[in-house]
């Protein structure tokens, strides 16, 4: 490749790299920690955050209003001229008090916006939050949960069959591949779930202690049913229930049956998400108890858009055995509707319009965000063996703020001494490995922030480990280069013949190492995993920077005709 080429590739990965970091670097820097906390609370939290923030925002420019009508918008209230410039055809040239409340046209409105601002900027830091490097539980602190099997609710679907206790951990081995799926689903940030004991499964989340961010994945518990809708009972008790939601539901907060609701059906809520995601009562559904299809039978499920609409659905396809069960009950109920139940309530109502085999599409008034969410849920909802919650609790960081910054100082600490070793034993050469490494270094923290990576103790010993290992090429390289020096070559050649003749040795040594990072990574513990997947990522960015980027350095200042060099150690060529 010529130098221009090799030069482009090397501005092209720092772009890139830089591109990956900034999430990251916006979530640390830019980021007020005011916002952080309030974004790290539940979506109930950020609600009656953002609600109290309009009520607060309201009173406090009525009052400005009150005193000084004329009187400029306070700066944390600039935001607002954006907001009310959406009612006005002309905007003033100079916003007051008096006019940014008049373009509103009622004061609802004027809540809403202020609402709407707090509320949009805490969801988009709480997404962000999910899309950075972060810090594990024994550095950050998190929330641990324990989640035992539901041995009675097995045994009652199997014909009282009880497993062993090898089957019960082959059950549960396979409860942890559906819940890592619904984690890749989520994108839930780093979780370790392993086996504990016989029949435990712990799931440990880094970071602040939201329990959404757990019952993201562990959404739909084995829970999912298809049952058919009474639309006639249904119809009577949203008459009555929604005009007066107090007496739908007992102290419990459980809906209250009817008294003229018959045996064999039940009362359930139809739940939609809010603008905070939040499950929002819609409406009441009244069900049939019998279970026209479960779950277990679901084999695939995804969102596509209707050809005739553009409508988005929802298409999922059963087995053989589902197959049978839903074709022999929907032949017998064309043009009833049917519900899709995940733990009991609601989440889409669709009317069977032909006898439905192994393909099935479900069609509604979906937004693609809720068919995209419903295709999630179906793909991921049933669990060989259901689970119950049995603790969830926020745990502490077991290492503490003062572990944290030692194990900062001792990234910096390697990082510097490693810098001025090779300057000192290589004087100039020295510096050009340096530079090499601390884009390796760069480049290391670009990929682990771009994978939403959490950084252990053990990955922090693994980045440092990498950061010595990383110089150990420019180390070969260059004992290989004073070797031909001594012969009298020249220097154009010496640099050729010193990154040639050590290429094979530098890729045997780091190819192994990789492999046994690879295999630390699959076989190993969740510790262990952390520092085998830093160290292999660490030493393939370091082949890059000590291969390519420390050979193009040196081909921009020494070439074949100007016979130029550059020292390889402090001690002068005789």
């Amino acid at each position: 490749m010529k130098k221009t080429g090799r030069i482009l590739l090397v501005i092209l990965v720092i772009v890139v790299a830089t591109l990956l970091l900034l999430p990251t670097i916006r979530w640390y820097l830019f980021i007020p920690e005011s916002t952080k906390r309030a974004a790290a609370g539940s979506n109930e939290d950020i609600r009656d955050y953002a609600m109290g923030q309009a009520v607060n925002g309201v009173n406090e420019l009525k009052a400005l209003l009150s005193a000084d009508r004329s009187s400029p918008v306070p700066e944390k209230y600039t935001y607002l001229e954006d907001y009310a410039g959406r009612y006005l055809k002309d905007k003033p040239s100079e916003w007051t008090i008096y006019s940014l409340l008049s373009a509103f046209p009622d004061e609802s409105a004027l809540f809403d916006s202020i609402e709407s601002y707090y509320r949009d900027d805490l969801l988009e830091a709480k997404n962000l939050s999910g899309k950075v490097l972060q810090l594990g539980l024994d550095l950050r602190g998190g929330m641990s949960v324990v989640l035992e099997a539901d041995i009675e609710s097995y045994s009652s679907t199997h014909d009282g069959y009880v497993p062993s206790r090898s089957e019960l951990t082959a059950l549960l081995e396979e409860d942890i591949d559906v819940l890592t799926s619904r984690i890749d689903q989520y994108g839930v940030t780093e979780p370790d779930i392993r086996l504990q004991g016989v029949d435990q499964i712990l799931i440990e989340v880094p970071g602040e202690a939201d329990p959404e961010r757990v019952d993201s994945f562990l959404m739909g518990r084995g829970a999912l049913t298809f049952q058919l809708v009474s639309s006639e009972l249904t119809n009577r008790v949203n008459r009555e229930y929604m005009a007066s939601l107090a007496s739908a539901f007992n102290a419990d907060g459980e809906i209250i049956t009817p008294p003229y609701i018959p045996e064999g059906y039940t009362v359930a809520g139809y739940y939609t998400e809010d603008e905070y995601g939040i499950d929002t009562l819609e409406q009441f559904v009244v069900l049939h108890d019998e279970v026209a299809l479960d779950g277990r039978h679901l084999e695939s499920a995804r969102m596509e858009r209707n050809p005739q609409n553009n409508q988005p659905v929802v298409n999922f396809h059963l087995d053989s055995e589902g197959a049978d069960i839903f074709y022999a009950f929907t032949s017998q109920h064309v043009g009833e509707q049917l519900a899709v139940v995940m733990d009991g309530r609601v989440k889409s109502i669709a009317t069977i319009n032909d006898a439905i085999s192994a393909d099935v599409q479900l069609t509604g008034s979906f937004t693609e965000a809720e068919a995209e969410a419903l295709a999630v849920i179906l793909k991921t909802s049933s669990l060989p063996i259901d689970l119950r919650v049995i603790s969830q609790q926020g745990v502490g960081a077991t290492l503490g703020n003062d572990s944290v910054r030692i194990a900062l100082h001792a990234i910096i600490a390697g990082l510097v001494l490693v810098l001025a070793v090779m300057i000192a034993y290589y004087s100039t050469s020295g510096l050009i490995a340096d530079i090499a490494l601390l884009l390796n270094f760069y480049m290391m923290i670009s990929v682990l922030s771009a994978l939403h990576f959490t950084l252990t103790l053990a990955s922090i010993a693994g980045l440092v480990l990498t950061l010595g290992m990383a110089i150990d090429a420019n180390v070969i390289i260059y004992e290989r280069m004073k070797e031909e020096a001594a012969l009298g070559k020249s220097f154009y050649d010496v640099v050729n013949l010193g990154f040639g003749r050590a290429f094979w040795t530098i890729m045997d040594s780091n190819v192994t190492t990789i492999i046994a990072a690879i295999v630390l990574s699959v076989f190993g513990s969740s510790t262990v995993k952390g520092f085998a997947n830093t160290l292999a990522i660490g030493v393939a960015c370091s082949l890059f920077t000590s291969l390519f980027v420390s050979h193009l350095l040196f081909d921009l200042f020494v070439s074949e005709e100007n016979g130029r060099s550059i020292r390889l150690s402090w001690r002068k060529r005789k």
